[in-house]
């Protein structure tokens, strides 16, 4: 509205004028414009976001398999999650893989970050290639990776055989199948890599002109201008990586998903969480459970990106403008 203000002609005594002042025809062009272009979203917002998130939390009170009408059982559904020893495998799953996936990505895209850098020949090929396999599909990725880790002629395994290792069941010893998962969420760390490149191409230079003239060393000059100048990326990176990391489904559905004797792989290895909600939602029809469980995801990730604000964030550098 301070924009449109700016046109509003003001009385000529200086006074203010009583009550709010009239919109002229070019303001009201401008706001009935600004709403028609504004409305897609808020539609969009109402209808296929918080709509659905209103009925959910209702229905996660109810216990509903869509033939028949909802039945109000209270938090009968969040109890059973105490009980529900297929949901504490999931859990599980989703802790080691959050656990080791999330730094190991967060490594590897600041390592190639770094090394992209320098001055290397071929630089945009190479970012390029890094960044590619990110804006694939999940599900074409994970087919690829499927005859990758396959035991018999898989890329992998002949690798291990010409150092003289012995072949891995990847896909079936239940000992393995959650580190192929990690090994697949390496293949897309070229995203991250990108933005933490834009912040490596942020640094000044200055600083590291006069910490070389004050004698540090490389390390130094990495550890005390580098990572503090891209630790907002860092930071940013590491809470993308954790939310993404909660929500993993596309790659276990497929590698384990569309088995009706074993959806969630050997011995459930490959139970994740969202896995096991849609499994609740999709193919048992208890939509009231599954409801529930989306909410407890919800609040969940809610309490882990106020920790890390609050924890993590005390760390981040932010760099203020001397200027004003």
């Amino acid at each position: 509205m301070s924009f449109f203000r700016r046109f509003t002609p003001q009385p000529a005594n200086g006074s203010p004028s009583a009550g709010r002042p009239r919109m002229s025809s070019l303001e009201k062009k401008e706001a009935i414009a600004a709403y028609l272009f504004v409305a897609p979203f808020i539609i969009g917002f109402l209808l296929f976001t918080l709509f659905p998130m209103v009925a959910s939390f209702f229905i996660s009170f109810t216990e509903w398999d869509i033939a028949r009408d909802p039945e109000w059982i209270g938090l009968e559904n969040y109890a059973a999650m105490l009980e529900d020893e297929v949901l504490g495998i999931a859990i599980y799953n989703t802790i080691f893989f959050v656990i080791i996936s999330v730094p190991l990505g967060l490594l590897t895209s600041f390592s190639l970050a770094v090394l992209l850098d320098q001055r290397v020949h071929l630089v945009g090929m190479w970012r390029t290639l890094f960044y590619l396999p990110s804006v694939m599909p999940a599900v074409a990725t994970t087919i690829l990776w499927i005859w990758i880790f396959n035991k018999d002629f898989g890329l992998l395994n002949a690798m291990l055989q010409w150092f003289g290792l012995p072949k891995v069941s990847w896909l079936v010893d239940p000992r393995f199948t959650r580190y192929t998962l990690i090994i697949m969420s390496l293949w897309q760390a070229g995203g991250g890599t990108v933005i933490l490149l834009a912040a490596l191409k942020n640094v000044p230079t200055e600083l590291y002109e006069a910490a070389t003239i004050d004698g540090a060393s490389g390390w130094q000059r990495f550890f005390f201008i580098t990572i503090p100048m891209v630790s907002p990326a860092l930071f940013f990176q590491l809470i993308i990586g954790v939310i993404g990391a909660i929500q993993i489904f596309a790659q276990s559905y497929v590698l384990s998903g569309r088995s009706t004797t074993s959806p969630g792989g050997p011995r459930n290895s490959l139970m994740f969480y969202v896995l096991y909600l849609y499994l609740n939602a999709f193919r048992y029809f208890n939509i009231g459970y599954a409801s529930a469980l989306a909410w407890l995801l919800f609040m969940v990730i809610v309490i882990i990106t106020v920790v890390q604000f609050k924890t993590v964030g005390r760390l981040v550098y932010y760099e203020v403008d001397q200027r004003r």
